[in-house]
């Protein structure tokens, strides 16, 4: 397993919170984006504090693709740029991601104290 340095963790949270504000923004709003938004804002704001932030990353990624794919959402050439990037310093998560793990599981992201969004 391969750290992030903390120029590579300001970097990632850059990137999700301009591919979180670019999909709010977005005027195809359907539950599944609704459900990216919730868990990109909750990545942003523990990307600091986890001891592990490219696993983090990575299971955001594939949670974004996961739920794209059952969603049919298409990522426009800006926001697919950022998943790439983000995609990238997940990698260095090894391998550390969830194996066989469900990935379109929104919880993954919060603890059990946090209230999670229900959309």
């Amino acid at each position: 397993m391969m750290k992030i340095n903390e120029e590579d963790r300001k970097k990632a949270k850059e990137d999700v919170n301009k591919l979180h504000m670019l999909l709010v923004n977005r005027a195809d709003q359907s539950a599944e984006l609704l459900d990216i938004t919730d868990v990109l804002s909750q990545v942003g704001k523990k990307i600091d504090t986890v001891d592990n932030p490219s696993a983090l990353i990575n299971r955001l990624v594939n949670y974004i693709r996961s739920v794209a794919i059952a969603g049919k959402i298409h990522f426009p050439d800006e926001q697919e740029k950022l998943m790439i990037e983000l995609s990238t310093m997940g990698q260095k998560a090894g391998l550390n991601g969830l194996y066989m793990a469900d990935f379109s599981d929104k919880s993954q992201f919060y603890s059990y104290l946090e209230k999670m969004p229900r959309r």
